[in-house]
């Protein structure tokens, strides 16, 4: 009886140890730059026209018509659908947030403030927000679909 006391203190002891390194250590998500890889200024601005490229709006909502009287903005829905080798040229979303979900494919991410490419997977969901910067690349053999929401000023501004 006495070892299974020392082997239960010894687990829970285990447990406790790496319920708390789970707890401080720095969640990374798939699809997301490592925090040792975040460096301002990391990648300069490259001038590409889109490749490849659908852009198709499946749905928007003028948010200064709705309750919350959001004015001069637009809630927007679309798809894009990148082929191999199909290029999201740069862009900014420091006036335009938005929510990318990865319905299929693999899709590398070129941010301006990480070091290296990001690998966006099907399933991940990738938040821009103020201070991204980016242009994205299908280096692989199959097509790649986006389902993006965006909250847009300019309707003028077609950035992908």
């Amino acid at each position: 009886m006495f070892t299974h006391l020392t082997s239960s203190r010894t687990v829970w002891l285990g447990l406790a140890l790496a319920g708390a390194l789970v707890i401080s250590a720095q969640p990374v998500f798939a699809g997301e730059c490592p925090a040792d890889k975040i460096k301002p200024r990391a990648r300069q601005m490259v001038d590409t026209k889109p490749v490849g490229v659908t852009d198709v709006t499946l749905g928007s909502i003028d948010l200064e018509k709705q309750p919350a009287h959001i004015e001069g903005r637009e809630l927007r829905f679309r798809k894009l659908t990148i082929e191999p080798g199909g290029i999201v040229p740069w862009h900014s979303h420091d006036d335009r947030p938005a929510l990318i979900f990865v319905q299929q494919g693999e899709i590398v991410e070129y941010a301006s403030n990480c070091v290296d490419p990001i690998v966006h997977k099907a399933g991940d969901l990738r938040p821009e927000v103020y201070g991204t910067s980016h242009w994205w690349k299908n280096l692989g053999k199959e097509t790649v679909i986006l389902y993006v929401g965006d909250v847009r000023r300019d309707p003028k501004d077609h950035n992908m």
